[in-house]
């Protein structure tokens, strides 16, 4: 094998690289690898790839890092040349073994965004040796390139629309997942109408038109944004967030019957020291307060899920406090309307509707009310059976690795990360399939 073909094989490069000279500096315990790109490479803008006229040399000769040799590292040093550009005007000819403004070689850069899919990025930094910053640099800059390779909205047709926040401060993200393949196929930062309405500029009004369903919360800005933009779409409700509504109201209920019987023990009389006798007087208020402090669980619990202490809990609920009892069945009928889907969930939904309305608990009447408000969105869910179970799922992974990675300085560098990680597009090692 020729010794230039020998270091092409090492440094990961092709033939349109020249390998004129190989150096060690012993005083920096690295290797210096003197490199130039093919005649016909030096008139290519290294923005566009058009062809151009040259411009001048550039600043001198610069260094891009390469995979280390062992523990040696590795550097390539060549000129960097500009040419004229009708579009970008003057900018650094391309060059075939790094990409536009990076200081690292593909090779390199693809190493660095495998392992920081799959592992954390104090590892990355310290494998690699490269600083923190770096990392989410080169995780941009490789998603980036792998975007202009592939149509990531090729197919859309039932999307999830959720924001999660990534930072301290409400830093929020707004993500959309593809439901048919399970892809993150686009976040960015904020979570309002102007945001959404980004997507949808990308995605383009042919492509809106072609998306049959929606799920997402009931939050405004998303329905009214999904009706202007995407007027084909089924929007539907997820069926978690209507559950929890139930349960806000739930805790509500059992706040206020706690602190009814507070008012009831301020009112008794106090016990002297030691031992109570057998001829002092009840305390009712004392002892129901005591018995509702830890019933919260037993209240949101699914029955199926109960502790034995927890059913005892809810056994003497029902028999001492029937309007708190009458929640819980409220807030367990509502569930149950989900659990069955389709036709005979609208069935259920409309008796329970008609349950909640005339049930003399405040804060369940004014929830039916907000359930007959988004009725719509509601019968899609149960007609369809689309939740929002594949984006909460997604928001989990992506906290994961914001956590994994103890955070991140800018939300782009998380988003890229999330867009190789769970974009369907995941990084290769070089040379690798």
């Amino acid at each position: 094998m020729p010794e230039s073909s020998l270091w092409r094989a090492l440094l990961g490069v092709d033939r349109r690289t020249v390998i004129e000279d190989v150096a060690f500096d012993e005083a920096a315990e690295r290797v210096v690898v003197h490199v130039r790109p093919r005649k016909r490479m030096r008139a290519v803008c290294g923005r566009c790839g058009r062809w151009c006229g040259r411009y001048d040399r550039g600043a001198g000769r610069r260094r891009w890092r390469a995979l280390d040799l062992g523990t040696v590292q590795v550097h390539l040093e060549a000129a960097a040349p500009r040419v004229r550009c009708r579009e970008h005007g003057p900018a650094v000819a391309r060059l075939p073994w790094a990409r536009h403004g990076a200081g690292h070689t593909y090779a390199f850069d693809d190493t660095v965004a495998w392992l920081a899919v799959r592992t954390s990025k104090s590892a990355v930094c310290q494998l690699m040796r490269i600083a923190w910053r770096t990392v989410g640099a080169i995780v941009a800059r490789v998603w980036a390139d792998t975007e202009t390779q592939i149509d990531r909205f090729a197919g859309l047709r039932r999307i999830g629309i959720d924001e999660i926040s990534y930072k301290r401060h409400h830093r929020y993200l707004t993500v959309v997942v593809d439901h048919d393949t399970g892809r993150l196929v686009w976040a960015v930062p904020g979570h309002d109408s102007a945001t959404l309405n980004r997507f949808f500029d990308v995605l383009g009004d042919g492509r809106a038109a072609e998306i049959t369903h929606v799920s997402a919360d009931a939050a405004a800005w998303i329905a009214d944004t999904v009706a202007r933009r995407a007027p084909n779409a089924i929007r539907c409700a997820d069926p978690f967030h209507v559950v929890a509504w139930a349960t806000e109201a739930l805790d509500t209920e059992r706040r206020r019957a706690w602190n009814d019987a507070r008012a009831l023990a301020r009112i008794e009389g106090k016990r002297g020291a030691g031992r109570p006798r057998a001829d002092s007087p009840a305390r009712p208020g004392h002892e129901t307060t005591k018995k509702l402090k830890d019933s919260r669980y037993a209240l949101w619990k699914n029955p199926e899920d109960l502790t034995g202490n927890q059913q005892a809990k809810l056994a003497w609920i029902a028999t001492t406090d029937r309007r708190l009892y009458r929640a819980y069945l409220l807030k367990e009928g509502l569930r149950h309307a989900f659990k069955i889907k389709g036709e005979a969930g609208k069935q259920a939904l409309d008796k329970w509707i008609g349950w909640a309305r005339r049930c003399r608990i405040p804060v369940f009447v004014k929830l039916q009310k907000r359930i007959v408000k988004h009725r719509t969105a509601i019968n899609a869910a149960l007609e369809h059976g689309l939740s929002q179970g594949l984006t909460e799922s997604m928001n989990t992974k992506i906290r994961l690795m914001t956590r994994i990675a103890f955070g991140f300085r800018s939300p782009q560098a998380l988003i890229a990360l999330a867009m190789l990680a769970h974009g369907g597009h995941p990084p290769t090692l070089p040379k690798r399939a």
